[in-house]
């Protein structure tokens, strides 16, 4: 009973230190060759901080900013754009330098770094604490764009609470085994087509609109838990309620991928192992949930029946409070 008390409290504690779930936004430094020796960049930090130590991008100091713009709220994040002459480092241009971003250490951040040049040639990097900076190389290659997406596939879904939180009401309402199987496959197969639809630019939506809708799939996965006994259609076929509430989760992830930004030359390979870090994540936390399930049922046993609802009273109130949190910014927006 006392080790339920602390999971239920933690799980608590965690929804209200994340009551922005989802609002991602990640660090961006993206840095386009616009003539020999002429950069313009745009750099893209959350509007919500963890730290007083301002995150601040790093380029060689030989460069000189001549021209910058006042920062700009868009969306979950501020943006500021800039010119930047890098002339005396020659033909190579920023080829075998540094580029990097300061202050991810103290804000338990990662930040991508994009790079176009004149030639063609492109670049992206993750960067994080133990890697604030990246040395350009004379080639790109596949493999770092494999990595890099799969990584920020991976910590998108670990830091959008409300993904998770659906996933964890979909196995408290199909349990596990077959039906788990094809529940989750299809909720996988929804987010995908809307993600693959959104990033390539078939069509938009109002991001605020499907914050909320996403935090309105969960209130109603919620609801639908407490009916579970009943045994309707629903809960016989869970799967076309993951998969039409994956359309709408798909958009969110879309938004974060759009956020930061793919690679022009790299756009399909890019967008497919972004997907893929979403489901190394999403298996894995599966995967987590249902050790930690296995390790605690003997425990609780005793009181199994009687703290059932408790998982679920916990879904329906971190929902309720993201609908009305979500509601009044698509009202105001």
């Amino acid at each position: 009973m006392r080790n339920l008390r602390i999971l239920t409290l933690f799980m608590v504690c965690l929804g209200v230190m994340q009551v922005q779930a989802h609002r991602f936004a990640p660090s961006l430094l993206k840095v386009n060759e616009t003539a020999p020796g002429q950069y313009h960049v745009v750099f893209k930090t959350p509007a919500q901080s963890v730290s007083n130590i301002p995150l601040e991008p790093q380029w060689p100091e030989v460069c000189n900013v001549i021209n910058a713009s006042p920062p700009q709220l868009e969306n979950t994040g501020v943006v500021t754009s800039l010119q930047l002459q890098c002339e005396t480092l020659g033909e190579a241009g920023l080829v075998g330098q540094t580029l990097g971003v300061s202050g991810l250490g103290p804000n338990q951040a990662s930040a991508m770094v994009m790079i176009s040049l004149l030639d063609g040639r492109s670049y992206q990097e993750v960067l994080d604490t133990d890697n604030p900076a990246f040395l350009v190389p004379a080639d790109s290659s596949a493999g770092d764009v494999m990595g890099d997406y799969v990584t920020l596939g991976m910590e998108h879904i670990w830091e959008g609470l409300d993904h998770l939180l659906f996933v964890f009401g979909l196995l408290l309402l199909v349990g596990g085994g077959r039906r788990l199987f094809w529940t989750i496959t299809a909720f996988t197969l929804g987010h995908s087509i809307t993600l693959s639809l959104v990033t390539l630019g078939f069509f938009d939506y109002p991001v605020e609109l499907v914050e909320f809708a996403i935090a309105l799939s969960i209130f109603v996965l919620a609801v639908e838990l407490t009916r579970v006994n009943r045994r309707d259609a629903l809960w016989r076929n869970p799967w076309w309620l993951a998969g039409g509430f994956g359309l709408l989760h798909g958009m969110g992830f879309a938004g974060a991928l759009a956020e930061t930004g793919l690679p022009q030359d790299n756009v399909p390979l890019a967008l497919l192992f972004f997907n893929i870090g979403i489901e190394i994540g999403q298996i894995t936390f599966i995967l987590l949930v249902l050790a930690v399930w296995f390790l605690i049922r003997r425990p609780l046993a005793p009181w199994q029946e009687r703290l059932r609802p408790v998982p679920v009273y916990i879904l329906g109130a971190l929902s309720a409070m993201w609908c009305i949190e979500r509601g009044l910014a698509t009202l105001l927006a």
